[in-house]
C-alpha cells in the first residue's frame, strides 16, 4: 500500500510539473517527512513494463485561433479631419490611401521606423530621408538615383511628381503626418475613427494580410514561445502543416477583471493552401520543446519516490534502481541509472 501511495505522489507531481511547462530535467526531490523512516517498501505484484531504448520529444499542445494574426492599432499624425474610411477586411499595399483627410488621401509607406521629421530641402541628412526615397521608388519615382539620405533637389522632384499623381498639391516636401508608416501591407480588421473625427489619432486596428495562427500561452508556458521555432499545426478543416513563430508579444492582464498576464504567439502558416477557404477557424498547435535520440525510458507508472530522497525503479525480481530523469514525452520518461540495461522489466502502474 505504501508503494501504490509513493507511486501516486509521483505522478501527481510528474502530472504537474509537465502541465505547468517546467519541462526538461526534472529536480529530484525527497518525499514527506512523515516517510522519511518508513519501514522498506513490499515488492507489490504490478504490472511490469520493459525499459526502451527510444527518441523522445517534449511537445505540448495548445488550441490558438487562425486569422491574420495579432491586430495592432494604427494611428495617424495628420492634421485635418477624416473624410473617408477604407472597410473592414480591406487590403491596403503600399502607395494606396488608408484613409482621406480633408479629401485627400494619405497613404501607406513601408518601413520599419517612422518619419520623425519634415522633409524638405536644405534639411540635415538622415535615415527617414531614405526611407521616403525607397518608397518613391518602389511606386516608380527614381528622379534621385539610388535611395540614400541626402534630400536633393531630385528627391524633391520625384516627391512633386507622385504627389501630382495622387492630386495632391505639388510642394516637393512631405509631412511627417502624410503618409502612415507600416512594414508591409495591412489588412483592416476593425475602425476605431469615424467620418467627421479629427484625422489625428488612433484609426483603425490592422493585421497583417497572411494567414497566421494566434495562440495564448499562460506565463508558466513561456519555454514554448521561441522566435523562429516550428509548430505543428492542425486545422480544422484544413490540413496539418507545419508553422513558424515570428511574433511574441505580452499583455499586462487586469487584476479586477479577473484576468491574468498572457505571451500572445504570432504563427505564420508555412503552407498557405493547407488553410484555403477557411477564413477561421481553431488550430491545435503542438509545440516540440527538446529532443533526445537513443535514450533509455519507461512509463511514468514506474518511477517510484524513494525514502532517501530521489526516485527509483523497481525491476521485476525485486531490486530498486535509483535513476535520474530527463524529458516526458507521451506517457514516458527518460531514465538514467546505474545498471538499468534495455529490456529490463521494471513495475508500473500503467
Amino acid at each position: 500500500m505504501k508503494r501504490r501511495v509513493n507511486r501516486k505522489v509521483v505522478i501527481a507531481a510528474l502530472v504537474a510539473a509537465v502541465v505547468l511547462g517546467t519541462g526538461g530535467v526534472v529536480v529530484l526531490t525527497r518525499i514527506a517527512a512523515d516517510q522519511a523512516n518508513a519501514a522498506p517498501l513490499q515488492n507489490d505484484p504490478s504490472k511490469t513494463a520493459p525499459v526502451r531504448k527510444t527518441n523522445l520529444a517534449d511537445q505540448q499542445s495548445v488550441t490558438g485561433q487562425l486569422g491574420h494574426g495579432s491586430e495592432r492599432a494604427l494611428a495617424s499624425r495628420k492634421s485635418g479631419t477624416v473624410t473617408a474610411l477604407p472597410k473592414q477586411g480591406d487590403v491596403i499595399e503600399r502607395g494606396r490611401p488608408v484613409f482621406h483627410s480633408d479629401a485627400k488621401p494619405v497613404p501607406l509607406f513601408y518601413a520599419d521606423m517612422p518619419l520623425y521629421r519634415d522633409l524638405e530641402a536644405g534639411m540635415s541628412n538622415g535615415p527617414d530621408v531614405k526611407v521616403v526615397e525607397e518608397n518613391l521608388a518602389a511606386l516608380g519615382f527614381k528622379d534621385f538615383g539610388a535611395p540614400d539620405e541626402k534630400f536633393t533637389s531630385y528627391t524633391a522632384s520625384a516627391l512633386r511628381k507622385w504627389q501630382k499623381a495622387l492630386g495632391l498639391e505639388q510642394t516637393g516636401k512631405l509631412g511627417a503626418g502624410d503618409v502612415i508608416i507600416q512594414s508591409g501591407a495591412i489588412r483592416v480588421s476593425s475602425l476605431t475613427a469615424q467620418l467627421g473625427a479629427p484625422a489625428g489619432g488612433d484609426l483603425m486596428k490592422v493585421t497583417g494580410t497572411e494567414r497566421a495562427v494566434t495562440v495564448e500561452l499562460d506565463q508558466a508556458k513561456q519555454r514554448l514561445a521561441k522566435q523562429g521555432e516550428k509548430v505543428e499545426l492542425s486545422i480544422s478543416g484544413g490540413k496539418p502543416t507545419t508553422g513558424t513563430i515570428n511574433g511574441i508579444t505580452r499583455t499586462t492582464g487586469d487584476p479586477n477583471q479577473g484576468s491574468k498576464p498572457k505571451i500572445v504567439l504570432t504563427i505564420s502558416v508555412d503552407d498557405p493552401k493547407a488553410a484555403e477557404g477557411i477564413e477561421s477557424g481553431s488550430v491545435t498547435a503542438l509545440f516540440t520543446v527538446s529532443k533526445k535520440q537513443n535514450v533509455l525510458a519507461v512509463p511514468i507508472g514506474a518511477l517510484l519516490a524513494l525514502n532517501e530522497g530521489g526516485y527509483g525503479l523497481v525491476t521485476d525480481d525485486g531490486r530498486t534502481i535509483p535513476v535520474t530523469v530527463g524529458i516526458f514525452a507521451k506517457g514516458q520518461v527518460e531514465v538514467q541509472g546505474e545498471g538499468l540495461r534495455e529490456g529490463m522489466k521494471v513495475v508500473t502502474t500503467e
